[in-house]
């Protein structure tokens, strides 16, 4: 005989560990003894050890509860990103509330930011859909507007076409989302204030029951303090990213004979590459890269501290780069003694297209044209701050019609993780592989350049090392 099948309820995802509650209660005892000759012999203690066994089975509960909250809130622990922390939390309370989907609403309640929606089983149009519901008729919308909630300030919708004034449009949008029911809880602990709040959507009419929002309740409170301090650490990489970019030139000069393009990528703990571009008398242009020890805070102050410095070292000497370098050198040594820097500085003569460069421990330019593309033969120098006097030859170059010189630093070839000559061959190959359509504008050569050195997303992806291309294309 088959065993008839229980009444649907959420139940915790299978995916994830659930009590063992599989001791029977005993039954109960009657006034009549057994017959002597009945086959079925119970133990005289059976009625005694019945508290016993009902025990046993809640302790192995709990012990399936913590250990279960204990996997999750590991994973969601080694989490170091905000997406990739709220895609843990909605995936761990979908298991645990028995849900297939649902989404989370970033809001942070002292108005910082960011303000982001992240769905699980849902795309992007589906989330489009649920924006264009009045908030108010929303739990999320509910949650943080500060209406009142159920025990944990959670929001519970067991069946949503049963219930009397629901909204038409959210109505709508759950039949063609297919979903009938909602739990949400909001995002929020004393320490960490409000950040958001989290709904799981049910195919049909459902909804946890109390084990289950209890734990998913604990497991929130531990989601919202990571989450915290996750928002802290984007905000301060977001924070330095801006300084970083304020730092550098806002927009590249225009200097007749010459066409100019920047990409520039900041690792996330905010590092010292930096690059400028600056008319200078009688018609000629500086074009300077540049790289200071360091990350983070202070290595973007002495960032922005040297390539002010250069700037009017260009301004009064430009035509004789090395002096320039020689210059920077004996600031860098006098008033940052601890810290070194690479620097490359260009002297460059657009109606002649002709350039002057001299190098501090820098990387070689590229020249990328039709008929040659090949690395400027430099001197070999130290770095800035590595010598008690530094001074090194300069080079000169005459670029043809159409040729453009690239200038980059280090961190383009060290993000490709791989030996030094093998990344500078990369770099050749990849500026070779120019298309011929790309070749006029100096913006596309540089993307392309990034892009072949970088394949598969390395050039946006976090890295401790910064990025700089610097493209001049002479007429």
């Amino acid at each position: 005989m088959t065993a008839p099948h229980p009444s649907k309820v959420a139940g915790i995802d299978s995916t994830v560990p659930s009590p063992a509650h599989t001791v029977a209660p005993a039954p109960a005892a009657t006034g009549t003894p057994p017959s002597p000759s009945s086959n079925t012999q119970n133990p005289p203690d059976t009625v005694q050890n019945a508290p016993g066994a009902l025990l046993q089975d809640r302790l192995a509960g709990w012990v399936s509860d913590l250990t279960t909250l204990h996997e999750l809130t590991e994973r969601l622990a080694r989490t170091d990103a905000l997406a990739e922390a709220l895609q843990e939390l909605l995936r761990a309370g979908a298991a645990l509330v028995g849900a297939r989907r649902g989404l989370v609403v970033l809001e942070p309640g002292d108005g910082l930011g960011p303000d982001t929606t992240i769905g699980l089983g849902l795309a992007r149009a589906d989330l489009g859909h649920i924006e264009t519901v009045p908030r108010g008729a929303m739990s999320y919308g509910q949650i943080l507007d500060g209406a009142p909630g159920g025990e944990g300030g959670e929001i519970v919708h067991p069946d949503l076409f049963a219930e009397d004034g629901l909204d038409p449009r959210h109505r709508e949008v759950a039949v063609r989302l297919g979903y009938a029911a909602s739990y949400a809880l909001p995002l929020a602990t004393d320490a960490a204030g409000r950040l958001g709040a989290a709904v799981w959507l049910y195919d049909e009419p459902a909804e946890p029951v109390e084990r289950q929002r209890h734990l998913v309740g604990l497991y929130a409170r531990y989601a919202t303090e990571h989450l915290a301090r996750v928002l802290e650490v984007e905000r301060t990489r977001a924070c330095m990213t801006t300084i970083a970019e304020e730092l550098l030139p806002s927009r590249l000069p225009r200097v007749a004979g010459v066409q100019l393009a920047a990409l520039h990528r900041t690792g996330p703990r905010g590092g010292g590459d930096w690059y400028d571009a600056l008319p200078l008398p009688d018609a000629a242009l500086g074009l300077a890269v540049g790289s200071v020890t360091g990350s983070g805070p202070s290595a973007i102050a002495a960032m922005g501290r040297l390539r002010a410095s250069l700037r009017a070292y260009a301004v009064m000497e430009g035509e004789d780069p090395v002096a320039v370098l020689s210059d920077l050198e004996l600031l860098l040594r006098l008033t940052e003694p601890a810290r070194s820097a690479t620097a490359l500085f260009a002297y460059c003569e657009p109606a002649l297209r002709k350039i002057t460069l001299a190098g501090a421990g820098h990387s070689p330019p590229l020249l990328v044209g039709e008929r040659r593309t090949e690395f400027v033969e430099t001197s070999v120098s130290a770095p800035l701050g590595m010598l008690a006097c530094w001074e090194a030859p300069s080079v000169e170059l005459e670029a043809e019609p159409g040729e453009t010189v690239l200038l980059y630093t280090d961190g383009l070839l060290h993000r490709t993780g791989d030996p030094m000559d093998r990344a500078f061959a990369r770099l050749h190959a990849a500026a070779a592989s120019v298309p011929k359509a790309l070749r006029e504008d100096p913006a596309a050569i540089a993307d392309h350049v990034l892009r072949t050195v970088l394949p598969d997303g390395l050039d946006t992806a976090d890295s401790d090392e910064d990025v700089v291309l610097l493209a001049a294309r002479f007429e």
